[in-house]
């Protein structure tokens, strides 16, 4: 990294305290025990080769990682620094996580959070993420999970599709209803609610995005079964109601998950605390639902 930032071996034996010929010693003994050039050498320059520039990026990484290591160790470890990347669904990131995490960086002021929305499963350790959010069934017994808070779902529309169609009194007459469907869900016509038969729903409408299907509600276009995360503003504004929240199936769960391969850093963990105490059991989205 020396002889790169220098550039060359004659500002890096400057920086290091080292003789010139040491210098390109350790760099030959380096491209030996790697078995692969690093530098490419002329007379009038260096530069590096394609394995010489990965080996450079990651040993910054290294490196900074090493720093903010030190860092941390000399302050306690009850100090949060550094970089936090993390990883959410596109609905609960946009509605729920962005609107806090200004609190949480005033709180935090040495953490700089980067937060990645998508609803496609990421590798957390391969996509280079500290931690992800994720709603459901865990899958992947490789992380270690810590529950923030229920996930509920609730069958609604707009007030002027209930008042034109009816309001179901049992999940039976959502058959006589037209449904507002997920398309990545894995049962996709059929809703499921508590103490009674699966439901297959007729539809004709469907989207891969729940925020989508909130809006089509509002405009009249038939019921959806929602968590209530993405529908609670609309419900508190007036612009949605909900039904059959006495029959709505037990409710999943919000976690934030980590990698088990490390320790939980100080970053992490005040996030997660942070994210505990601003959603926990008894989440803002549930309240005027259930």
């Amino acid at each position: 990294m020396a002889v790169v930032q220098a550039p060359g071996f004659a500002g890096a034996s400057e920086r290091l305290g080292l003789a010139k010929s040491a210098v390109s010693r350790r760099i030959q003994d380096l491209e030996d025990r790697l078995g692969s050039r690093l530098l490419h050498r002329t007379t009038r320059r260096l530069s590096l080769t394609e394995a010489g520039t990965e080996f450079y990026q990651r040993s910054l990484k290294i490196l900074s990682d090493l720093a903010e290591a030190e860092d941390v160790a000399s302050k306690g470890a009850s100090e949060a620094v550094g970089r936090l990347r993390v990883s959410g669904p596109m609905s609960f990131g946009v509605l729920c996580l962005a609107p806090v995490i200004g609190e949480f960086m005033r709180r935090h002021p040495r953490v700089n959070v980067e937060l990645v929305l998508n609803d496609r499963f990421v590798d957390l350790v391969e996509d280079g993420f500290d931690m992800a959010i994720r709603i459901g069934n865990l899958k992947d017994s490789s992380l270690i999970a810590r529950r923030i808070a229920p996930i509920r779902l609730a069958v609604c529309a707009s007030p002027s599709y209930f008042s034109t169609h009816g309001t179901p009194s049992t999940p039976g007459d959502l058959r006589e209803h037209s449904a507002l469907l997920y398309s990545y869900a894995a049962d996709r016509q059929i809703w499921q609610f508590q103490n009674t038969d699966p439901i297959e729903m007729r539809s004709s409408f469907k989207c891969n995005n729940g925020d989508a299907l909130r809006e089509a509600a509002i405009s009249g276009c038939g019921l959806a079964y929602l968590p209530t995360f993405i529908i609670h503003g609309a419900v508190v504004a007036g612009k949605l109601d909900v039904c059959l929240t006495e029959y709505s199936r037990e409710p999943s769960a919000l976690y934030a998950v980590y990698p088990s391969t490390r320790n939980l850093p100080a970053k992490v963990r005040v996030f997660i605390d942070f994210l505990a105490e601003k959603f926990g059991e008894e989440p803002y989205w549930d309240r005027g639902i259930f």
